[in-house]
């Protein structure tokens, strides 16, 4: 089995693939953004996950703040599992990384499209200069180490 951590990489993206990054998760956030789910159950019939498998990501996600574990609103004795501010700020990725699916791992007719719901126009992710607010091409980024680290060769 893989680890779950990059103890030799300073990179926040590396970091956040050690909260993200095992099969399953990015899966079950989508479904509670996209679909709304919330309780275990549907997440597992929407899914068709093992239920060892989904009970150890829900409790991993509550653990590190992307979803707050919550008694149901009905009253019942099951329980929400609704994504906090660091869950929903997933979004943008799974946007991107549903396009980059459509384009490059499941070439054809996307299964879904995603809209936005005040107009209907579709939602695409766009990289952006925070400065001049200009789009930016692939080959115009570069990655600099911040001021207080040392560049990792």
């Amino acid at each position: 089995m893989l680890g779950r951590t990059y103890e030799t990489q300073d990179c926040s993206a590396a970091r956040a693939l050690e909260i993200v990054g095992e099969r399953w998760s990015l899966v079950i956030i989508r479904h509670a953004l996209f679909r709304g789910i919330t309780r275990f159950g549907d997440f597992q019939r929407s899914l068709g996950i093992a239920r060892n498998i989904l009970a150890a990501r829900l409790d991993w996600f509550v653990e590190v703040g992307l979803m707050d574990r919550r008694p149901d609103p009905a009253g019942s004795s099951y329980h929400e599992y609704v994504l906090t501010e660091k869950g929903r700020e997933l979004q943008p990725v799974i946007v991107a990384l549903t396009h980059w699916g459509d384009r490059w791992a499941a070439p054809g007719d996307p299964p879904v499209i995603l809209r936005h719901t005040r107009c209907g126009g579709a939602v695409h992710q766009q990289t952006v200069c925070h400065d001049c607010g200009q789009p930016v091409a692939i080959d115009e980024v570069e990655a600099q180490p911040t001021a207080h680290r040392a560049p990792t060769p």
